[in-house]
Order: C-alpha cells, then sequence, then structure tokens
C-alpha cells in the first residue's frame, strides 16, 4: 500500500470527525429544545459517518491503483 498517500485523507478524517465530535458534546451546554437536540445529533451523527465511508473508500480507491477520480470522467 502506498502509505504516504494515505495519510493525508486519515488526518483530515481525523480533524473532521474531532470537530463533529465537540459540536456533539456541545450540544449539552446548548440551551436548546429536546427535539432540536436530536435533530442536531442525529444529523452530526451522519456527517461523521458519512466522512468515515468515504474515507474507506479512498483507501480502497489508492489500493487498486486509482488514485484519480477525475480520469473516470
Amino acid at each position: 500500500m502506498h502509505w504516504k498517500k494515505v495519510i493525508a485523507p486519515i488526518v483530515i478524517t481525523a480533524i473532521l470527525v474531532a470537530v463533529l465530535v465537540i459540536y456533539l458534546i456541545s450540544l449539552l451546554y446548548i440551551p436548546l429544545p429536546l427535539s432540536m437536540r436530536m435533530i442536531v445529533f442525529v444529523i452530526l451523527l451522519a456527517l461523521i459517518g458519512v466522512q468515515i465511508f468515504v474515507l474507506v473508500e479512498r483507501i480502497q480507491e489508492i489500493r487498486s491503483g486509482e488514485e484519480d477520480d477525475l480520469s473516470k470522467y
């Protein structure tokens, strides 16, 4: 595997997930109605899940040797 090409997506994903987790924790301290908190909580969890899914796809692309997504178009 090309580790140098995998490091950047992992770092970016880790930073984004950390920021989203900080937002999740901040929901405890923001005075919002419970329904609004639940909606924001679900949205943030979905964003975390999508980001991890995209990371896994990107690592698979790097492993398969297709490093340039623009070559498909």
